[in-house]
């Protein structure tokens, strides 16, 4: 499967902005069967949404998703700052298949509290799995890579990918850095992970957005400090390959 990772720049609060940088990184680069994008890649990352966060029906950067995913006949997956029509928010990870025409949602369950997200938003309570290209997809969103029992492959959890969106501050990098590996070797799992660059009100952003291995390697990561549009193709056959001659999820707790 082909995948482009959109390591963006994102202005505060500003849609309409943020959907024509999206465009003009989307024109680097060819056709991919996947695009992903960062967390609330629309806004920022916006711990208080009132007056940022849009209404789920009308929301401008998901009926533009929507609209690229069907023309281009592609997937598209990133996070957004969304009010429901029962009056909560969520930090929604969205994925948008134009091609079979499915349309699936992650609902960020470990809600950022050192930031206060957790005081406007309601997190999700369960995960999201999405078939796509014969991969099965894991949905996770920034603060979720924290947790390992959360994300660990299990008979009712069982993926070959990772995907995971973030705005992960560069005080907090090594981290980054340290738990897409971890994530990666410990669910003999892809690992794609897509970080801001850029800098608002409350962090500094370097990127190093990057596709791991199942093995913990480095596939590509894109550069820091630098809006970038990178893109790799993975293969399933080769995750099975490694799968069934090192059975370590076999012996899994």
């Amino acid at each position: 499967m082909r995948i482009t990772l959109l390591q963006t720049d994102i202005k505060w609060g500003n849609p309409h902005a943020n959907i024509k940088l999206v465009e003009q990184l989307m024109k680097t680069t060819g056709d991919s069967d996947l695009y992903i994008l960062p967390e609330m890649w629309s806004t920022g990352f916006a711990t208080e949404p009132e007056g940022i966060a849009q209404d789920e029906a009308v929301n401008e950067a998901l009926l533009w998703m929507r609209d690229v995913a069907k023309e281009k006949q592609c997937a598209i997956s990133g996070s957004l700052a969304v009010q429901l029509s029962d009056g909560t928010y969520r930090n929604r990870h969205y994925f948008i298949d134009g091609r079979n025409h499915q349309e699936v949602f992650y609902d960020k369950h470990h809600l950022f509290t050192y930031g206060g997200e957790n005081q406007y938003y309601t997190a999700g309570q369960s995960h999201t799995v999405v078939n796509y290209e014969g991969f099965r997809i894991l949905l996770l969103t920034c603060y979720d890579l924290r947790f390992p029992c959360w994300s660990r492959y299990a008979d009712k959890l069982e993926y070959d990918m990772i995907v995971v969106v973030a705005n992960w501050p560069q005080s907090r990098q090594s981290a980054w850095h340290i738990l897409t590996r971890a994530r990666a070797i410990e669910n003999q799992s892809y690992l794609v992970g897509v970080n801001r660059v850029g800098d608002d009100d409350y962090s500094h952003y370097v990127g190093a957005s990057c596709v791991i291995s199942p093995t913990g390697k480095t596939i590509a990561q894109c550069h820091r400090n630098q809006t970038e549009a990178l893109t790799v193709e993975l293969s399933l056959a080769d995750l099975r390959q490694r799968r069934d001659k090192f059975r370590v999820l076999n012996d899994r707790d």
